[in-house]
């Protein structure tokens, strides 16, 4: 005999449309109420027409996320994993749409009023042309970015403050010395404008703010040949560098492992600071700026709800985080644009660089007793480094 929505009501001791409600907007339902209906309607096996829901409440429970590399690289699988995290619970499934080109974003754009598929937007990284998503705000669809150039056109963005984490990285630098410093990053031939480019914009303000850094930009296809150019450029630039800041730990682990093949040590003979912080940085002992995409995927996954419920911000779940306007300025008055400091991440990689008329004698007892080659640390340093966080301005005005 089949159980229908009836008997699930009267057993669990609520209303029909509570049931309804707890299968198609279970965000309405609170989780003590929730609970107790599941668990009602698995002992009854209860299913409800998840089809027919969705003709009724005119939503799809099902979210977009647009990515370039679909959920391949480490960011964009643990913003996945955050953004699951919280809408898999609230009755949502997320389907992945990969695209490069702004071709393929306008016709995703075009299509979706037609189609109606999707009840949010997510966009991940990439710019978007507000244009485009004129007709989803009369269709109530909104539009979440996550570490978006712009916040033009989102009814809310999360991001990661790029700019002030360079100026981070390279007011470190300077405090301890270094002033040819050397900036490792990707070209960009793609048609979408991405966020980690502004980290390089961040680079040279931040170095225009030292007169005497003689920075220098070394920037290569994001392809097998990478890290080959990357050192290549390393030993043969003039003058000589002694640090860099890198794009990605991806980048920054293999180079400061293989550099030693060329007989260049790091920290002695060169200082690295990696971003993003991956898993492997906190065990191999890489000095790195630190992001957490699992949080931002959280976050945005809580405002795409709220976006679609029409409920206000919950701000007390940001609390670290500062809201932006939407010409990306600082606007206290509008939680809907919140942006996140990227901490210092002080390890191994970085040490004061060795004076140029340092004799051989005294650079051989200096290296002994202040260097520390990069190698894989103890749990116990590991411990100790990786939650060594250095406040974003620390350095500021530092040289």
């Amino acid at each position: 005999m089949t159980t229908d929505i009836k008997q699930v009501a009267k057993t669990a001791g609520v209303s029909i449309s509570t049931v309804s409600r707890t299968f198609t907007k279970p965000d309405l339902v609170s989780s003590q109420t929730r609970e107790k209906v599941l668990k009602i309607a698995e002992k009854l096996d209860f299913h409800i027409s998840r089809s027919a829901a969705a003709l009724k409440s005119g939503q799809t429970m099902r979210v977009a996320l647009l990515t370039s590399d679909g959920v391949s690289t480490w960011f964009d699988a643990h913003v996945f994993s955050g953004l699951d995290s919280v809408l898999h619970p609230a009755g949502y499934d997320i389907s992945v749409y990969q695209m490069t080109t702004t071709t393929e974003r306008r016709d995703f754009f075009m299509n979706l009023p037609v189609r109606r598929n999707v009840d949010a937007v997510i966009v991940d990284s990439f710019d978007i042309d507000p244009q485009e998503v004129t007709r989803l705000k009369s269709m109530h669809v909104p539009v979440i970015g996550i570490n978006v150039p712009s916040s033009a056109g989102f009814d809310a963005t999360v991001g990661i403050d790029d700019k002030g984490a360079m100026h981070t990285a390279v007011d470190h630098l300077a405090a301890l010395g270094h002033r040819d410093i050397g900036y490792i990053g990707q070209t960009n031939h793609r048609q979408l404008r991405y966020s980690a480019e502004s980290r390089l914009e961040g680079f040279r303000e931040a170095c225009a703010t030292h007169p005497d850094i003689r920075p220098q930009e070394l920037l290569f296809d994001d392809d097998a040949h990478f890290a080959d150019h990357t050192i290549n450029a390393i030993l043969t630039a003039k003058p000589q560098l002694t640090a860099v800041c890198i794009i990605k730990d991806e980048v920054a682990l293999p180079i400061a492992y293989r550099l030693r093949q060329f007989g260049r040590e790091v920290p002695r003979d060169l200082s690295i600071i990696g971003f993003d912080d991956i898993e492997l940085s906190g065990e191999i002992g890489l000095t790195t700026m630190h992001q957490d995409p699992y949080k931002l995927g959280t976050v945005a996954a809580r405002k795409t709800l709220e976006a679609m419920s029409g409920k206000a911000s919950d701000t007390e779940d940001i609390a670290d985080g500062s809201e932006i306007g939407k010409d990306g300025t600082a606007d206290k008055s509008d939680d809907q644009y919140v942006v996140f400091e990227v901490p210092l991440m002080l390890r191994n990689t970085t040490a004061p660089p060795m004076p140029a008329d340092t004799s051989a004698t005294e650079q051989s007892e200096i290296r002994d007793m202040q260097y520390k080659p990069l190698h894989p640390v103890s749990r116990d340093m590991t411990k100790t480094s990786s939650y060594a966080y250095m406040p974003i301005a620390a350095y500021r005005g530092k040289s």
